[in-house]
């Protein structure tokens, strides 16, 4: 199996070392998250269809979360593998953004809320395919196609909720009201970004963030559905370790058997 991360590949700036592993730390937790939140849909979904789509998502995203921990873990240089990463971390050292925990909900706010991380996160990936930082390019080449799926997946379901009945219109509209405070903070930028951005590791956030909002806005219009009136100020914390009360209750149970076993191997 070809590792996430060579030796060579490590930086050997211990402060530009430190800011990609947080960054990958970001990634890799949303994903990691994101990832868990679907998989609650296993069997509950509300066709067969889509019971097999959400748990291929959700499949998918912990895939790429495994690679971002296991970049993370290597450029760390301690003995803390991925799976240390995943399951031995209190809530304040998580890094996803607040709209990765948020829960289920119906139908509709688990499409809502896909397909938010969707648009934002389709772009950043396609423009990390340029990273100067190699095995963030290789992992951004690979997951790029994946989650170009994944927003065709999320758009289409949203556009035929939103058009669809009075009732699948209101619960549309309704998860858009409430998550779209969080959406802004995937891709907010911060005194990380700008250092990583200068060193060529990640692209100018800016260029895509007004893409992102683009295709929301026009997404949302063939939906049917409207954005709030007065854009609020975006909910953040997440990326700094502060989290709702969703996210350690999630892992409570994501958890529960490597702390209770630990070092357990099957």
């Amino acid at each position: 199996m070809t590792p996430a991360l060579r030796s060579s590949e490590i930086p050997a700036d211990p402060r530009l070392r430190a800011d990609v592993a947080e960054y990958c730390l970001r990634l890799g937790d949303d994903r990691l998250v994101l990832g868990h939140r679907l998989s609650e849909w296993c069997g509950h979904a509300p066709i067969l269809e889509e019971d097999i789509a959400l748990t291929n998502i959700a499949l998918d995203l912990l895939g790429q979360a495994t690679t971002c921990l296991e970049i993370a873990a290597a450029l760390e240089r301690s003995e803390r593998s991925a799976d240390a990463l995943a399951f031995l971390r209190d809530v304040r050292q998580f890094r996803n953004a607040l709209l990765a925990e948020q829960p289920n909900g119906d139908f509709a706010a688990t499409i809502v809320r896909q397909f938010l991380f969707d648009a934002a996160a389709s772009p950043l990936l396609a423009a990390l395919t340029g990273s100067s930082f190699a095995p963030l390019a290789r992992l951004a080449t690979r997951a790029a196609k994946e989650t170009a799926y994944h927003l065709r997946h999320s758009r289409t379901w949203l556009v035929r909720l939103g058009d669809g009945t009075a009732k699948s219109q209101r619960r549309a509209q309704r998860a858009v009201d409430e998550l779209w405070a969080y959406a802004g903070e995937l891709l907010a930028a911060d005194d990380l970004t700008a250092r990583l951005h200068a060193a060529g590791v990640l692209p100018d956030l800016a260029p895509i963030r007004e893409h992102v909002a683009a295709d929301i806005a026009a997404a949302l219009h063939e939906a049917t559905l409207r954005a709030p009136a007065v854009e609020p100020p975006s909910l953040t914390g997440g990326r700094s370790g502060l989290h709702s009360e969703h996210l350690g209750r999630l892992l409570d149970e994501m958890q529960i058997l490597p702390r209770s076993h630990p070092g357990a191997r099957w």
